[in-house]
């Protein structure tokens, strides 16, 4: 099996975002990928809720959508939208943050809206309250492809280790967790995180991130001294055994790399943690 993780450095111009990561599709594909996929937000990095209404769409008419869906059919590959940005009919105003997987026929064969929202001070001038923008999902997602089972997650879900494991324990072989971590937590955490789920779950994770500088417009609200929006990268691929098969740096590309899904049964016949839960009492 051979997987293409597209690092991306994208802006807050979802048709410029579309053009660098289409490029990056066709040169994973022309490598062979036969299952591609992209980071968080894939479509628009912005912080500016004004910015994002006038530009995001919902999702039967977001034009990544169509042309990634139309790109897979093409090209004959699986896909996985890490996420997009859209618009919804919720009566707030909120956007979703909506993982799609595509078959090669250009079909989304599943979707998953981000469960847990990054409400956090990083520092002074770092600070992220994800849930005033965007509304949290509630359904964990897991979906079958010809390689195995695939878990559907994206970035501050890392954080949360019980959502792994249920989907490792209900068939997932491989976690997807496309990101775009901040350079701080991303230094302090994002290899550990990864390769703790890896171990734990006996899974391969997948994680495409999105890197650099991120070129948008400074919300006009925004306190002063806000810094721009500046992601970590290293997009991963871990191994069941912890293992990390693939780290991309801190350049945007197209990364691809063969696995073998069968290192996830062998894994967890050495370690076979996820059927030897116990009950506990307390605290």
């Amino acid at each position: 099996m051979r997987v293409g993780l597209l690092q991306l450095s994208s802006t807050d111009d979802p048709d410029a975002n579309l053009t660098a990561t289409r490029a990056l599709l066709s040169e994973a594909a022309a490598d062979g990928a036969e299952f591609v996929l992209t980071p968080e937000v894939t479509n628009c990095v912005s912080g500016d809720r004004a910015h994002q209404r006038a530009v995001l769409r919902p999702e039967a008419d977001d034009p990544t959508l169509a042309a990634l869906c139309a790109d897979a059919a093409r090209l004959g590959v699986w896909i996985l939208i890490g996420s997009l940005a859209l618009r919804t009919a919720d009566a707030d105003g909120r956007f979703a943050n909506r993982s799609f997987l595509i078959d090669p026929a250009g079909r989304v064969v599943a979707r998953y809206d981000k469960i847990h929202m990054f409400d956090v001070a990083v520092s002074e001038t770092e600070t992220y309250r994800e849930s005033a923008g965007y509304r949290p999902g509630s359904r964990a997602v897991l979906t079958q492809t010809p390689w195995g089972r695939v878990g559907m997650t994206i970035c501050y879900d890392l954080r949360f280790p019980a959502l792994y494991r249920r989907l490792a324990q209900a068939g997932a072989d491989f976690l997807t967790v496309p990101s775009a971590f901040s350079t701080v937590t991303g230094a302090a955490h994002w290899h550990p995180l990864l390769r703790a789920r890896a171990i734990e779950t006996g899974c391969f994770v997948l994680a495409p991130a999105q890197t650099g500088d991120h070129a948008a417009a400074t919300p006009a609200d925004a306190g002063p001294g806000t810094a721009p929006r500046r992601t970590y990268g290293h997009s991963l691929v871990v191994a069941p055994w912890g293992e990390v098969l693939l780290d991309a740096g801190t350049e945007p590309g197209a990364h691809v790399l063969a696995i073998d899904p069968q290192e996830v049964a062998a894994a967890r016949a050495r370690i076979p943690s996820l059927g030897a839960d116990r009950p506990w009492d307390g605290p």
